[in-house]
């Protein structure tokens, strides 16, 4: 497996930013009620952590090393402004919804620290491929709990009707409380699976012989 595709999987699911390092977690039970939401949080998300890591990449050589978490700060805050304007310009609806979330996301725990590991010491490219696979790590994991407390919530999956008309919503998945408690089923999940594929890849091995 070559480094793109071990970056690329770190993201998804060795490293996913939410269900394997628990980081992000603010904006993942805040703005999760709707699949809608979850995705444009974490496309704006995406957004900020992709530009921010190229751009530090570009200028590490000549970031002071004393002010090199200030000026990562001055960066994030620079495109997290960009993506609010474009926000309030294009889907103000979306960015209505999304609310004090947009400006927290300079806080982000994703972004400052890939910025910190990764892209003030790698390539440009490099770095911009691993925003890139934390980033769309970042996404199906907000979409996913997104859809879940929206289907179990209301019925319905970016607005469209799948459950039938009987169903009776479940007041508590458009409630904190339902943010938590997906959560946590979806965290055992992702764990019952990591361990049966460990268990699998290290049965798979050859044994050493005497």
């Amino acid at each position: 497996m070559n480094r793109l595709s071990k970056d690329l999987l770190r993201g998804l699911w060795n490293e996913n930013p939410t269900f394997r390092l628990l980081i992000g977690l603010c904006p993942t039970l805040g703005v999760t009620t709707s699949a809608f939401y979850g995705l444009g949080m974490a496309l704006a998300t995406a957004f900020v952590l992709i530009c921010s890591s190229a751009l530090i990449s570009m200028l590490k050589k000549v970031i002071p090393e004393k002010v090199r978490i200030p000026a990562y700060i001055i960066i994030i805050a620079t495109f997290v402004t960009i993506i609010s304007f474009l926000l309030q310009a294009y889907l103000p609806d979306l960015y209505t919804a999304l609310g004090v979330f947009i400006p927290l996301i300079v806080v982000n725990c994703i972004i400052l620290g890939r910025a910190e590991a990764y892209a003030s010491k790698m390539p440009v490219l490099l770095s911009i491929f691993d925003a890139f696979a934390m980033g769309l790590g970042f996404t199906w994991a907000l979409t996913l709990l997104g859809s879940i407390r929206e289907l179990l919530g209301t019925g319905k999956v970016f607005g469209v009707q799948i459950l039938p008309d009987g169903f009776t919503p479940w007041a508590i998945m458009s409630s904190p409380p339902g943010a938590f408690l997906t959560l946590g089923f979806l965290l055992a999940l992702v764990n019952l699976i990591s361990d049966k594929v460990a268990k699998s890849i290290s049965a798979s091995r050859p044994k050493p012989t005497d």
